[in-house]
């Protein structure tokens, strides 16, 4: 005779739900290590759009160059606030990676606004201590030594205060707040010159893009609260860069000369 039991629904076994367990793991594995590789090349990612257009038109002066310090500056803060106070991994990376990326671009524009010069002008280096040509000497070797130089202050300055979190912390919030401010150079730019030409718009979008993702992933990792606040003001600067594109959109080229 049946019992019961026997058309009772079988109750899951150990295996079937370690199998479960092992695939939920492998998934949230996969998408963590896709959010932090995006996280760590995703930065990088709206300049190459800005460096092929400046390689095909052979033209630097819709980009601001200050864009490169504000990034370099920032990014190097936050590489020094790692020290200080730990953080994700993928976001340090990201420093490294962008620090490199900017100093390929910076490259790029002074060998372009060399071979540019139509007459051999005075050359304008970092040792001149020179505020009048500040970011805007005509050697790479000058954008390296400047570096070189904040990133020696910067690491001496960290090791006397590492214990002081006031120190650090401020570091911290510094190098987000510089970073915020990294659209605030071309914003001007093309304030001055009423217009956009040579700017690229894919840069913009994609920083729109990025750092709405890089916001949100600082709210879901909880990191420093310094990352979240200054993360929304980029966000805000993004779009008002973007509407320059709209505002001085008929704008022709003649007018940035």
């Amino acid at each position: 005779m049946l019992s019961k039991d026997t058309f009772a629904p079988s109750s899951p076994t150990p295996f079937t739900m370690s199998e479960e367990s092992t695939l939920l793991d492998t998934l949230t594995w996969g998408v963590g290590g896709i959010s932090s590789l995006a996280m760590m090349f995703g930065g990088v990612v709206p300049y190459i759009p800005q460096y092929l257009e400046i390689r095909r038109t052979e033209n630097t002066e819709g980009f601001s160059l200050y864009v490169c310090l504000v990034l370099l500056v920032a990014n190097t803060l936050r590489i020094l606030f790692w020290f200080g106070h730990w953080f994700e991994l993928p976001l340090l990376f990201q420093s490294v990676i962008m620090n490199v990326a900017m100093m390929m671009l910076i490259a790029l524009c002074v060998s372009i606004r060399r071979r540019g010069q139509l007459v051999h002008n005075k050359e304008h280096v970092f040792t001149d201590f020179d505020y009048d040509y500040f970011w805007e000497w005509t050697d790479v070797q000058s954008y390296v030594e400047f570096m070189l130089t904040f990133s020696t202050m910067g690491c001496l300055l960290m090791y006397v205060f590492i214990d002081s979190a006031v120190f650090v912390e401020t570091a911290g919030f510094i190098s987000v707040l510089t970073e915020a401010l990294l659209a605030v150079p071309q914003f001007y730019k093309n304030f001055i010159t009423k217009s956009t030409y040579g700017m690229s718009r894919q840069m913009v979008l994609m920083w729109l893009v990025g750092d709405t993702f890089k916001t949100v992933y600082f709210w879901l990792r909880s990191s420093p609260l310094q990352f979240f606040v200054c993360g929304c003001l980029q966000i805000f600067i993004d779009i008002l860069v973007l509407g320059q594109c709209f505002i001085y959109r008929k704008k022709k080229s003649h007018l940035i000369n």
